[in-house]
């Protein structure tokens, strides 16, 4: 029997099955191939930029690493998307960094992880049709299978056991064959979701290592007097309070 045979003697539920699981199929692959080029940009547009902004930050060149996050042409790149957030916080304290306080950083270091936050969530986008196909679709598969074994046999009964061996293959062949399609679509959709899993693991690695250079370089560079970071002085300034406070019996 055909396929084209085949799909003409499905009953009307196990067509709707199969149409159920086209719908699922398509989805995911066009969530696959969206987030694919999606990855493959930002990826893409990462490997221009961080080499030029790590340089530009060894030589202390603050001005030109603000100019490269801000970029059109690295716009799309995940990790300039997070330095341009965190230097936006500090960029008009930059010209005098005397004046950059502890409280400056810290402001840059959660407009990190808002950004953070926003691209990751922009990253998983679309990853739930990929779980929730892998997930179901042999279920959905395995439905049609049972409504087609119990149609098979209740064609058996109607003809009073006298059907002829083709026509009980044909049944259950008509039965068997959802589930076959429910595991070719649900098969790729979690190969695909445990592959986009782990690029975003470390796509989040990227992103949280050239943020955490970027906040130890405003960290060391907010230099003052004798060498001596502003961060030492308020320490030191706390200290010197604390110490000169009344005493309590």
């Amino acid at each position: 029997m055909s396929y084209a045979e085949l799909w003409q003697s499905m009953g009307m539920f196990a067509k709707g099955v199969v149409v159920t699981m086209l719908i699922m199929s398509l989805w995911s692959w066009t969530v696959t191939i969206t987030k694919w080029f999606y990855l493959w940009k930002s990826q893409r547009a990462t490997r221009q930029f961080t080499p030029q902004f790590s340089r530009a930050l060894q030589e202390e060149q603050i001005e030109r690493a603000i100019q490269l996050a801000e970029k059109k042409e690295y716009k799309g790149s995940h990790v300039a998307r997070v330095l341009a957030e965190a230097l936006s916080e500090v960029k008009p304290l930059l010209r005098d960094r005397a004046t950059i306080t502890a409280a400056d950083i810290n402001s840059a270091e959660r407009a990190v992880e808002r950004q953070m936050l926003i691209i990751t969530s922009e990253m998983k986008r679309g990853l739930g049709v990929l779980a929730t196909t892998g997930a179901t679709a042999p279920f959905v598969g395995l439905l049609g299978t049972t409504m087609g074994i119990v149609n098979a046999f209740q064609g058996m009964a109607a003809a009073g056991g006298s059907g002829s061996l083709a026509a009980i293959t044909g049944g259950i062949a008509e039965a068997l064959i959802t589930t076959a399609f429910g595991l070719l679509v649900a098969i790729p959709a979690v190969w695909l979701y445990n592959y986009f899993t782990s690029k975003l693991d470390f796509l989040a690695v990227e992103m949280t290592y050239l943020s955490k250079e970027l906040i130890d370089y405003l960290i060391k560079s907010v230099g003052s007097e004798f060498g001596r970071s502003i961060f030492t002085k308020e320490f030191q300034a706390q200290k010197a309070t604390q110490s000169s406070g009344p005493i309590s019996h």
